[in-house]
């Protein structure tokens, strides 16, 4: 692995009800971000309590975590784009640093 080139980027994990999902993959996708993850069914505890990671009725009634690792330059536009949201809904953005060995697939 020693020959494998490391650069840094910048690692989101957006924690959402299920339900605003097109809303945060779309915002990703507006910013250009070249990909993601998406992780269904979480489960823990935060502010407002224990949160079951079952499906309930259908996966609008879950959390999710998305995870995009991005250019720094793009965090800030992202967070802009994610205060109005969390402003009426509940959620969390992590926010890491990170090293990735596959640049191109990151960056445009």
């Amino acid at each position: 692995m020693s020959n494998l080139k490391l650069n840094p980027l910048k690692k989101l994990e957006i924690i959402i009800e299920g339900e605003h999902q097109e809303f945060a993959t779309d915002l990703l996708d507006r910013a250009d971000v070249k990909g993601y993850t998406i992780v269904g069914n979480l489960s823990g505890k935060g502010s407002q309590g224990f949160h079951e990671g079952h499906l309930m009725f259908n996966e609008d009634e879950v959390l999710i975590m998305i995870i995009a690792a991005v250019p720094e330059e793009l965090v800030e536009p992202l967070l802009e784009g994610f205060a109005p949201f969390f402003d009426k809904h509940s959620g969390v953005v992590f926010v890491s640093d990170i090293q990735v060995s596959r640049l191109v697939k990151f960056k445009g």
